[in-house]
């Protein structure tokens, strides 16, 4: 039976990111991809011009209507923009317990633009953190959320996320992107233990989504039943074969997209 993935989050139209980067990776990874939207953006590669937001109860209706109808072995919650938005999600996954849960705190977009209003962090904190099977936050995400200053090495990436794991997620993915140096590190965190995930930099600007895209790619690998280190091991692969592969695409002039498809068009080519 083919597992199947439900992305609650906002739009990309240049198709790097958001909605649509989820079902790309969430397909990619071998579930079917389904999909409620929180937000539409103007956004291309260069950045986000306008944001349209979808109003708190068709959210709601959107995901309920799902559930009404489709199993859903795993949920993929990126962009949620407000505390309303946020609530909705929130009490339409109420009923959920055996569903995945793998929370990607989308705050900002890659070009600076904010995609989390203020309202919502507290919100999200409260309602949606407790929820989560797997947190996964970038390192500014990370120090937003706990209001300290962005983690500049691996032993404070490390404390960051102790102390996000006890604001009710059973795990943190922390990623490493943002540190310097030419490695680009992950750090899965529970209650139990740490487990380090490396990969080397990829010299590129064509990383737009990787966040949706990681996130996504690892809600459809607990979907397949994957034990969580198995599976953020083979989303954490998967983004960086796209990375790798980015420069073959040619998608605007500015941070471009990552090639979601890579295995697919090399396996047809």
């Amino acid at each position: 039976m083919i597992a199947n993935v439900l992305s609650i989050a906002g739009s990309d139209p240049s198709g790097g990111a958001g909605i649509q980067a989820d079902i790309k990776a969430i397909s990619a990874n071998g579930a079917y991809a389904m999909a409620a939207l929180t937000a539409l953006t103007a956004q291309n590669t260069k950045g986000v011009t306008g944001v349209h937001l979808v109003p708190p109860e068709f959210v709601r209706a959107q995901v309920q209507t799902v559930f009404d109808d489709i199993e859903v072995h795993a949920i993929k919650i990126g962009m949620i923009a407000n505390a309303a938005i946020a609530g909705a999600v929130a009490e339409a996954i109420s009923d959920r317990p055996n569903s995945p849960i793998v929370l990607d705190p989308v705050m900002i977009a890659k070009g600076g633009a904010p995609l989390l209003e203020p309202d919502a962090i507290e919100t999200l904190r409260g309602t949606l953190l407790p929820r989560a099977e797997v947190l996964t936050p970038n390192l500014p995400e990370a120090a937003h959320l706990l209001e300290r200053p962005v983690a500049k090495a691996r032993a404070e990436m490390a404390e960051h996320a102790r102390a996000l794991l006890d604001l009710g997620p059973s795990a943190i993915l922390l990623k490493g992107g943002h540190l310097e140096g030419p490695d680009s590190p992950d750090c899965l965190v529970t209650q139990d233990d740490i487990v380090w995930f490396e990969a080397p930099r990829k010299d590129t600007a064509n990383t737009h989504g990787t966040g949706c895209t990681l996130s996504a790619a690892l809600a459809a690998q607990m979907a397949q039943g994957h034990d969580l280190s198995d599976a953020v091991a083979k989303a954490k692969a998967y983004v960086a074969q796209a990375i790798v592969a980015a420069d073959q695409l040619s998608v605007g002039h500015g941070h471009g997209p990552t090639h979601h498809f890579i295995q697919l068009w090399k396996a047809n080519s």
